[in-house]
Parts: structure tokens; sequence; C-alpha cells
């Protein structure tokens, strides 16, 4: 028997993304109330057996996260501001997605690490320095959340994304795509970007942990280079989780992620999950038309 496929996307300006295993569906919500719908082909690296392959698919989905992100967020901001036919160029996604691995990286790996070497004398333990630097990174990762709570439009996104976590939850228990039925389930769900980060901050006190107390431009070289080990490893956390949800240890590990994404989610209103429910069925209905298109006759 075939795998179950795991449904998941992020919320978008006034819409929701929804990742299938053969495309990408965006949903937004025209100014004038009715949907614009935008589906898009993967390309051939998000459906490669290496994208399923132990570890490695970590980094994929880490760098198609980022890409598939902003071209829907890019789509949606030119439908909100009725300006579909706008083309959004590789360059720019590209060059978006570069920005904010650099934002990332300086804001939540850069910035602790140098905020701890302010307390180098007193610190003589690996340990000890790494726990302060992982502290300083979580206080800095919860902060940053907490700011964004307090834009309004991010507030309307973070619904987008409860909208979205609804609708997968609904799909998962097998209840009706509708949004009476959607309504009752949760605003978390175990495989979330939210908890994937928590774990990611967790992994990487363990992973400089080890790196030990080199000279600080190692250190600097360290936090850059172990980024892709980190993420892949923190995935494997998560994909096991996601699979072994009955386990105690298994809930307990990814329990602080559900608490935080009480700061990225929202109850969604019924136009939002609407606009999930459309997201996911359309892409599940792409699914099912490929998987009929290669059935042997």
């Amino acid at each position: 028997m075939a795998k179950r496929f795991h449904y998941g996307g992020q919320a978008v300006i006034e819409g929701v993304m929804m990742r299938g295993q053969k495309a990408v569906v965006t949903a937004v919500r025209r100014p004038g109330g009715d949907l614009a719908i935008n589906t898009q082909p993967l390309a051939s690296l998000y459906t490669s057996r290496v994208r399923r392959a132990p570890l490695m698919r970590g980094i994929i989905v880490l760098l198609e996260a980022m890409v598939l992100g902003i071209r829907s967020l890019l789509y949606s901001a030119n439908v909100s501001l009725e300006e579909e036919d706008t083309k959004i160029s590789g360059g720019l996604v590209w060059t978006m997605v570069a920005v904010s691995l650099v934002f990332s990286v300086a804001l939540f790996f850069m910035a602790p690490l140098f905020l701890t070497k302010l307390l180098d004398p007193y610190i003589n333990s690996p340990l000890v320095f790494n726990l302060i630097d992982g502290l300083i990174r979580l206080i800095l990762f919860i902060a940053y959340l907490k700011l964004m709570t307090l834009v309004p439009d991010i507030k309307r996104v973070f619904a987008y994304h409860g909208a979205e976590h609804k609708a997968v939850n609904a799909y998962e228990d097998g209840a009706p795509l509708e949004v009476g039925a959607a309504r009752k389930y949760s605003t978390a769900h175990r495989r979330c970007g939210t908890s994937f980060l928590f774990i990611v901050l967790i992994i990487a006190i363990i992973a400089f942990a080890l790196v030990g107390l080199p000279s600080l431009w190692l250190m600097v070289l360290s936090r850059i280079l172990l980024i892709p080990v980190i993420a892949a490893i923190s995935y494997e956390v998560i994909y096991f989780g996601a699979n072994h949800t009955k386990n105690s240890l298994v809930r307990a590990v990814i329990a602080p992620g559900l608490w935080l994404q009480a700061l990225t989610t929202r109850e969604p209103d019924d136009s939002q999950l609407e606009t999930a429910l459309a997201a996911l069925e359309k892409v599940i209905e792409i699914d099912q038309l490929e998987e009929v298109a290669q059935t042997p006759s």
C-alpha cells in the first residue's frame, strides 16, 4: 500500500499555498471577494528521489519552502493589488531567498554568538557557552515572532496560517473539506514550519557545542557551514515525529513547537478557512488526476 502523502503549505497575503506531489497551488482572496487560484508544477528537484532521501530531504525541503514560499507571497501580493499579470522572475525570487537567508543567519546565529562573546571572560566551558548562545537565540526568535503579532497585516497572515492547519488537520482526519467540518480542528499542526524552526534552535545548541570554543572566525564559519547539517537533522526529527505521534517521548519533544504556534496562528474566519480548503482541494484534485493518468489501462 502506498504511503499517504503529507500535504502542507504556508499562509500568504490574503491566501494559502498548498504543496502537493506534483504541483503547488496558491489560493488568494481578491479585493472583490472572489478567489484567484494559481497552479504551478513542481520542479524536478522537488519531486525527485533525492527529495525523499534521509538527511538530504531536509536541506531540499528548506530550500523548497523558501523558493515556493516567496514565489507564492509575490503572487498573493500581486493579486491583493489586482496586478495578477505581473511577471515573477526567477532572479527576483532567488534574490529574496538570498536576502532572507542572510537576515536569518545574521539575526539568529551571528547576533547570539557575538552577544555571548561579551561574556567570554567569565565562561570556560563550551557547553555553558553554547547553552547561553542557544538561550539568546531562542529569546530572539520568540521576541521576533511576538513583534510580528503586533503588525495588523501579519495578524491576518497568521489567521490564514491557522486556516491552513485546520484544513490539513481535517483532511488527515478524513473529515469533509468543508468550512463547517474543518472549523472544529486545531490551528496547530505537528509539521508546521514554526515547530521545525524550534527544533533547529535546539539541534544548533548540540551541534555548536561539539565544535567547542575555537577562535572567533572559526565559530562564525561553523555557524554558517553547519546550517545545512542542522536543517537536515531537524527535518528528520520532525519527519519521525509526524509518523510516531502516539509515542509519549515524541509528543514531549514536539510539544514546545506546538506551543510556539500560538504566536504564529490565529483562529480564521469562514472566508479564510474557505480559501485554505480551496487550495487543498485543488492540489489533491491535481494529484488524483495524475494518478489516474499513470494507471495502466
